[in-house]
């Protein structure tokens, strides 16, 4: 899996680019994306900001409310939703197309006829998954902070102003980046699974069912250990702002 993701980075500035199967793969993932992902930032927001809201009243700190709910659905919630859709949707997809052409020796015949099935296939998926992931995280940043404002303003009777003041007082702009990097991050992971699960199946359409599923559950576990090492470094390098 390790010399398949730089057998992807190697190849994606080798000519010719795949353009047509580039927008064509970007189009399919945001389309069996979009609706989930939106539909699941918006609890996520309701939840974190509920719960935060109660907790902060606890402790006489509901000023920050807002500034709480949103640094944790931009830095964490929104790139973890999106990573996760793109996977069970998209990687999901991209795994079983993959396993098929395997089976059925496309794959094989590819190699045969010189062409590279990685620069070919492999490479417009992962960046596509990379480019849909990093469009649905803003999306999802949007939506959650829309959902959170809402249930905190709305539900627990806070304050607008106050939601809004806190939020521009501790949030600074690299929360945002290392969200977007995240995402990034995460796409690159949940293709280059994906594809490599999907080019080594066991024999057989079962092979390929098992492919599928094995490929959605090594992406969530390498995106939670990934998550973590990344917001452990972000932590360390960016200050918080005000200190």
């Amino acid at each position: 899996m390790f010399a398949l993701a730089l057998d992807t980075v190697r190849l994606t500035v080798r000519r010719p680019f795949q353009w047509r199967e580039f927008v064509q793969q970007c189009w399919f993932i945001a389309s069996v994306t979009i609706l989930p992902t939106a539909l699941v930032a918006i609890p996520f927001g309701a939840v974190i900001a509920l719960q935060l809201g109660s907790l902060t009243r606890q402790i006489g700190a509901q000023s920050f409310t807002g500034a709480a709910s949103v640094l944790a659905v931009i830095q964490q919630a929104s790139p973890i939703v999106t990573a996760l859709l793109i996977a069970g949707a998209g990687g999901s997809t991209v795994c079983a197309d993959l396993g098929s052409r395997k089976i059925r020796d496309e794959i094989d015949a590819m190699e045969v006829l010189g062409i590279s099935p990685i620069q070919r296939l492999v490479v417009p998926r992962v960046l596509a998954a990379m480019v849909v992931a990093l469009l649905l995280n803003g999306m999802v940043s949007v939506v959650g902070v829309l959902g959170g404002y809402f249930f905190n303003v709305i539900m627990q009777g806070g304050t607008p102003g106050a939601y809004l003041a806190s939020f521009s007082a501790l949030a600074q702009l690299p929360d945002l980046w290392i969200s977007e990097l995240k995402a990034v991050v995460f796409g690159f992971l949940a293709g280059v699974v994906a594809a490599y699960r999907g080019l080594n199946p066991a024999g057989g359409p079962k092979g390929v069912g098992d492919a599928v599923n094995q490929s959605v559950v090594i992406t969530f576990l390498l995106l939670f250990f990934v998550n973590f090492v990344l917001t452990a470094l972000y932590l360390q390098l960016v200050p918080a702002k005000g200190m």
